[in-house]
């Protein structure tokens, strides 16, 4: 595995439009994980040395939609524990059991996201939040929980559930929701980094190296989306989905009987 001036630039590349489009929509990890693997990271390693660099990027952007006014801090503060408990927990288990088990239900949840998105055509366009309440914040806790859970153990589609379920949840719009769900994305990278330093699964030169790029990507990517607003965000986010949805179709679906159908 020898690092060299073209690794460094078609790798940052990569990560450059990962953290860009994660800025946005959530979905930068499809492209930044297998990037890593594809350099000759082993897969543990990767995902470790994945988080370490998303973690840069995750801070960059919440930075980014903090100065803008986009984020709750009552309901995050709330929430963020949750968020960093669940991230512990999944990276223990994924250190000793294998991801493929959850490919299935991601991509199920991730078809029935985008068929409910397309089918209500105001969602998310309109900011609808109007306070805290006992069963939204518990709602909001529980939902941290599991993805904080879900985004340790196994990660693609985190963001895209994270904006989803705090627009049903909070009433918040795309861009608000974008803005939140960074926050709570950077609660589980937090822990996740810290247990996969901890279990030695991180390449330090790639990260810190990537980190860069990752930062520079957030801050693009955080910019546009916060200029252009809601009505960008959304059409962006299903796209990102969608594309999340068939790359985890790959990795669980055969699809050698198309080639016999063709033969």
């Amino acid at each position: 595995m020898e690092y060299t001036f073209l690794t460094f630039i078609s790798l940052g590349t990569a990560c450059f439009i990962a953290a860009f489009i994660d800025s946005i929509a959530g979905g930068g990890g499809l492209i930044s994980l297998p990037a890593y693997m594809a350099v000759g990271i082993p897969p543990h390693i990767a995902l470790g040395t994945n988080k370490v660099s998303a973690m840069f990027s995750s801070l960059s952007s919440s930075i980014k939609f903090w100065r803008a006014g986009k984020i709750n801090i009552s309901i995050l503060k709330k929430l963020v524990p949750f968020s960093f408990l669940g991230a512990i927990v999944g990276v223990k288990v994924v250190l000793i059991l294998e991801q493929k088990y959850l490919y299935p239900i991601a991509f199920i949840l991730l078809i029935l996201t985008i068929f409910y998105t397309i089918y209500n055509k105001n969602l998310g366009e309109t900011n609808s939040f109007t306070g805290e309440t006992k069963d939204n914040i518990l709602s909001g806790i529980i939902m941290a929980f599991f993805l904080g859970f879900y985004d340790g153990f196994f990660g693609p589609g985190t963001g895209s559930f994270l904006i989803f379920l705090l627009i049903k949840i909070f009433k918040f719009d795309f861009i608000n929701a974008s803005g939140n769900s960074k926050i709570l994305n950077l609660g589980s990278n937090l822990a996740s980094v810290g247990m996969f330093i901890y279990a030695g699964k991180v390449n330090y030169l790639y990260a810190l190296s990537m980190a860069l790029f990752m930062v520079i990507g957030a801050q693009v990517g955080s910019k546009f989306a916060i200029m252009k607003g809601s009505k960008f965000i959304k059409p962006f986010f299903l796209v990102i989905t969608i594309i999340v949805a068939l790359k985890m179709a790959t990795q669980f679906i055969d699809f050698s009987f198309l080639s016999n159908l063709i033969k």
